[in-house]
């Protein structure tokens, strides 16, 4: 009997010792706290611990619930910027930290379907399948173990194929004010470039260039092998940076599946001038004609995220667009763009005034990685294209007031002879695809072999 009754003493203790482990492991139960002050979309809140990125729940006195995000603390205070609208908001509500809150939900499912900031459909067509989950600020890989960019990629598009090849895993800028067919550019390179996966991430821009880029730039077959994630100008700045780090989120996803992806952006700009927001709205400091210092910080670490795997074959080749407002490329945000991207194209006004579609800037473009994945003599062809189209602009001004006389220059009567090829090479029709090898070819036959000059000596 004392037998028996001594070893169920030993299996309660360790129950009970058990039990007290399991319960010690236990988080601590979140601590709710007040909302003090608003100013703005600033939210200021006393009392609750949290870190900067989790969520938090504010819960008004009429059960309002809103979302929000701590961006910032003082002291005892946190500063936390909404997720949505904020109507109907009053002093002393409660605020219930929800920690853990970092990831999304990633999968094969988002295929077809557009999404905004958090990840929630748009399109009408009900929930989306998808239960893998990833963080929203992904996880850095180490540079020594990306693989090198070494194949080119075919984006469809003729002057980029030929002139400014790109490779997969290459990050570029698309540098262009407003008005001047870079979202029609896009398009193109949407339906067009020979990806297993396209995300387009629509930061910041008209809600009715949402639907536009949709059904007629993207149209119907682009968006069947496509995700978009559209955060619009009138979504709060903190759902703006929330859409870019999605869409970069689900690039990597299938990155990682060992999918060919291209990331679309549209734009970057946006998401700096979201992220200018939230720093001056904090406190932060401007630095650099307004901008505080965390624009420069987060844009590197968006871009950064694009490019290739590691091991498994996946990549993504990214086109960040960035709006050179006032067509001043010295823009702070053009500037720091220019410095981490792996290459730029430059849309100009002026050619698109003159109704050459698209409108690159060939003498002002260039990539970074061409002279790696393309043939000697590709490269030799291109370099005398952009030589005789830089002559001819040189001299257009002498050569349209007919003050250039032939003969002056042997080097500026080839771009003269030449420039019909030139820019007939350069236009393309929004519908129409050309293919890699066939935009080297054609850059062949635009520029024959010059004949050889004839010596003066008897």
């Amino acid at each position: 009997m004392n037998t028996a009754l001594a070893a169920a003493s030993q299996r309660w203790v360790t129950a009970l010792t058990s039990g007290g482990e399991r319960v010690t492991a236990l988080p601590p139960p979140p601590v709710a706290g007040r909302l003090t002050r608003m100013i703005g979309l600033t939210l200021e809140a006393t009392g609750c611990q949290a870190a900067v990125g989790d969520r938090c729940e504010i819960v008004t006195t009429d059960d309002m619930h809103i979302n929000a995000e701590v961006v910032g603390f003082a002291g005892e205070n946190i500063f936390l910027m909404p997720t949505g609208d904020i109507h109907g908001l009053k002093p002393g509500a409660r605020v219930l930290p929800r920690p853990g809150t970092g990831t999304v939900a990633v999968g094969p499912g988002l295929l077809g379907r557009v999404v905004d900031g958090a990840g929630e459909p748009l399109d009408g067509r009900g929930p989306i399948a998808v239960a893998a989950r990833v963080r929203l600020a992904g996880t850095p890989i180490n540079p020594l173990a990306r693989r090198r960019i070494s194949e080119p990629l075919d984006v469809g598009v003729r002057a980029i194929n030929g002139l400014l090849t790109v490779g997969r895993g290459q990050r570029l800028g698309l540098f262009a004010g407003s008005g001047v067919g870079k979202s029609v550019l896009l398009g193109m390179m949407a339906r067009y470039t020979q990806a297993d996966v396209i995300v387009v991430g629509l930061i910041g821009e008209r809600g009715r260039e949402v639907k536009e880029f949709i059904e007629k730039i993207l149209g119907p077959d682009g968006l069947a092998r496509a995700v978009v994630v559209a955060t619009p100008a009138d979504h709060p700045p903190l759902m703006r940076l929330h859409g870019a780090w999605l869409a970069t989120s689900i690039a990597e996803y299938f990155r990682d599946q060992g999918a060919s992806v291209l990331l679309i952006m549209d734009s970057l700009t946006r998401f700096a001038q979201a992220q200018r927001e939230i720093g001056l709205a904090i406190g932060e400091a401007p630095a650099t004609k307004g901008y505080p210092p965390s624009v420069f910080a987060r844009l590197p670490q968006l871009v950064e995220r694009a490019g290739n795997g590691v091991n498994n074959g996946g990549s993504i080749t990214a086109f960040y667009t960035v709006l050179v407002e006032g067509d001043d490329h010295n823009d702070p945000i053009a500037d720091a763009a220019r410095a981490i991207l792996d290459g730029h194209i430059v849309l100009s006004r002026r050619i698109a005034d003159g109704g050459r579609y698209p409108a690159i800037d060939v003498e002002a473009s260039v990539s970074r990685v061409m002279h790696d994945i393309a043939a000697p003599a590709h490269i030799e062809q291109a370099r005398r294209f952009r030589q005789r189209s830089a002559l001819y602009e040189h001299n257009r001004d002498l050569i349209t007031i007919g003050a250039y006389q032939r003969g002056s220059d042997p080097r500026v009567d080839e771009a003269i002879t030449s420039w019909p090829q030139i820019e007939a090479y350069l236009r393309q029709d929004m519908r129409e695809s050309v293919r890699l090898a066939d935009s080297v070819t054609q850059l062949q036959q635009a520029l024959p072999e010059a004949a050889p000059a004839r010596s003066n000596n008897p």
